[in-house]
């Protein structure tokens, strides 16, 4: 967390954010949770230069959830792809994705690229902590976990089957 911030991330405080999030990711890696990748960008977001991160954890109903930071000047932002763009009943699918955000706290589904569907978020910078980022990535399984079944169903009924039971990861 920062103490006394300007509003604006100057280089001391941008690496202080980044040492933040570098360092959660190691001790995550090493406690052998849910984790299992954290990759730093090289050269930070192609189009920014921003600091960018890429987190790959082990879910339940999706095999991995893929999870990107990129800090930005006043805020964290984080997405996690969720679903690919919907194929069938596409107006049903937004529906219920749309009627589901008004229960998610800290993010929200949106259009991406390809029409695919991510969970998108921000977290102003002076917040950035490790207990913020258990909670992104806490939740950002969590939604998918809850949301990626009812999703897939609706927007590619017909083609979409549950992993068995047996392969979805083991609760903590």
């Amino acid at each position: 967390m920062i103490d006394r911030w300007s509003g604006i991330l100057g280089p001391d405080e941008r690496a202080a954010v980044c040492a933040v999030i570098d360092e959660w990711g190691e001790r995550q890696l090493a406690e052998g949770g849910a984790l299992v990748a954290v990759d730093r960008q090289p050269g930070g977001d192609p189009v920014s230069g921003a600091p960018r991160w890429y987190l790959r954890l082990r879910g339940d109903e999706k095999e991995f959830v893929t999870v990107w930071l990129t800090l930005r000047q006043r805020t964290l932002h984080h997405e996690t792809q969720f679903m690919p763009g919907p194929e069938t009943n596409v107006e049903a699918t937004w529906e219920y994705l749309l009627k589901k955000n008004a229960d998610l706290l800290g993010m929200s589904f949106a259009l991406g690229p390809e029409d695919a569907v991510y969970l998108v978020g921000r977290v102003p910078v002076e917040r950035v902590d490790e207990e913020e980022l258990d909670r992104i990535m806490g939740a950002s399984m969590a939604y998918t976990d809850d949301c990626f079944p009812t999703a897939m169903g609706i927007g590619y009924q017909g083609m979409y089957r549950r992993r068995p039971a047996s392969q979805r990861a083991a609760p903590a």
